[in-house]
Order: structure tokens, then sequence, then C-alpha cells
């Protein structure tokens, strides 16, 4: 399915290149009206960042974010700097579908299982964050994708096998935020290499043309964020990109 994504600081709907807060693009404060249109459209699932919470829990939206949820019938994963149990029970009882769980899961892995044990492993999400070195390896990077971590994806993937972990947001690092294109060759790898993982494609989609190689990848859906706020495609024309695909 097409995903498509707001990140949001200050109530205001906004675009990180390559999760670079200075590089900050504003596209206005009508997050909900945006959620509104996407439902109408055809949209069967959204995905909010919380960028003011991930710089600063204490900060986290909640109010705002639990006047968006309320406003839309679809379910919504919601991410940005989730670090605590009571992180993943705030948002869960603001309404959200899911929780999207990044560099907590890389750093405390065993914490991170616990939430699995709680809540069960339809309402994680976990996002790994990839870039590809020289030597071919995946490796998972954390911190705003400041530091790269020694996991490899496979690697982590693996490690909560045993937590029955089903959904993955994986997004190459090098792509984000740029309209460059999918990094379609990582997809079809992880995708084979992990048939019982729901992984959502993330990173680069510019064009109704990056958009269509991916459901033979095997990927069960695709955030769309900036192409749809930059006007590059309607979400009804996404969506049925990918169903022709």
């Amino acid at each position: 399915m097409i995903i498509p994504a707001l990140d949001l600081i200050d109530g205001q709907v906004v675009r990180l290149h390559q999760g670079d807060y200075a590089k900050q693009r504003d596209y206005g404060a009508d997050p909900l009206s945006r959620l509104q249109a996407y439902e109408r459209e055809g949209a069967q699932l959204l995905h909010l960042v919380d960028l003011t919470g991930a710089k600063d829990p204490a900060k986290r939206q909640i109010p705002l974010l639990k006047t968006l949820l309320a406003g839309v019938r679809v379910p919504v994963q919601i991410g940005g700097g989730i670090r605590t149990e009571e992180d993943v029970a705030a948002l869960l009882d603001a309404g959200a579908a899911r929780v999207v769980v990044g560099s907590t899961a890389i750093k405390s892995p065993e914490e991170v299982k616990r939430w699995f044990a709680r809540w069960g492993a339809e309402r994680i999400v976990l996002a790994l964050d990839v870039r590809i070195g020289a030597d071919g390896k995946k490796r998972v990077a954390v911190s705003g994708w400041q530091e790269d971590s020694e996991q490899t994806i496979e690697d982590v993937i693996r490690g909560f096998a045993s937590a029955g972990l089903r959904h993955v947001l994986c997004t190459d690092i090098s792509k984000d935020g740029t309209l460059a294109g999918s990094n379609v060759a990582l997809y079809q790898e992880i995708c084979t290499a992990f048939p019982e993982i729901a992984f959502q494609a993330s990173g680069g989609i510019g064009g109704l043309n990056d958009i269509a190689p991916l459901p033979a990848t095997g990927v069960a859906g695709v955030i769309v964020g900036r192409a749809l706020l930059d006007g590059k495609m309607t979400l009804p024309e996404a969506i049925a990109c990918w169903q022709n695909a």
C-alpha cells in the first residue's frame, strides 16, 4: 500500500533533508486537513513523525497527536524519539495503531523486546535506517543518523525474531528526502531474505516511476512524504500505480 507521511515540528508540517534539522522545508500548519484529505483519497494507513518529540521527549506533541488521530478513521503509526515504555504507552493511549521505534531498538534491544511482550508485535514497527558501506554491509544508523552502529539490518531482524517481529520500516539514508528514487535492490534483497517480515520502503520517492518497481520486490508498502507535499504526484495516482504494478 501507499503510506502518506507527515513530519511535524511544533504543529508545522515540515520535511528535513536527510534528517538535518538545519535543512528544513515548511509546508504549513494544517496537518489535520492534510491527513483528512489523504483519507478521502484512499489512504489505508498514515505515518506521522513527531520531530519535536524526537529532539526533546519532554516536548512530545501529545495534545496535537490526539487531535490528529481523533480526526481520521484510518490507522496511524507514529514515531519520533521513542525511548521509554512510557513513550509507547502515551502514543498508544493517544490512539496510535502502531508505534515506530528506531534507535532504542539498537541501543536497548532487551527493553524493546519487553514492549513486544506487553503490546504485541502488531503494535510496534522497527524503523531501521541503513547506510550501505563500501563493503556492501547495510549498517543501521542511530541517534538521528549521527552515528552508525556495528549491527547490520540482518543482525537486528534476526535478533528480534524471538520477539515475533513483524513490521520493519527500512530507509536507505542516502535516498531520504532527495526525490532521487528508491533503492529497489535493497528491498529485493531483504524481502527475499526475510519473507515473514512486512517491510515498509522509505526514502527517495520522487514520482510514479519510483513506486512502480517496488511491489515486485515484496515490500508491504511504501512511505511517501515529500513527493505528495511537493505535488510530484497525487495520492490516487500513487495508489493506482501501486495496484497496477
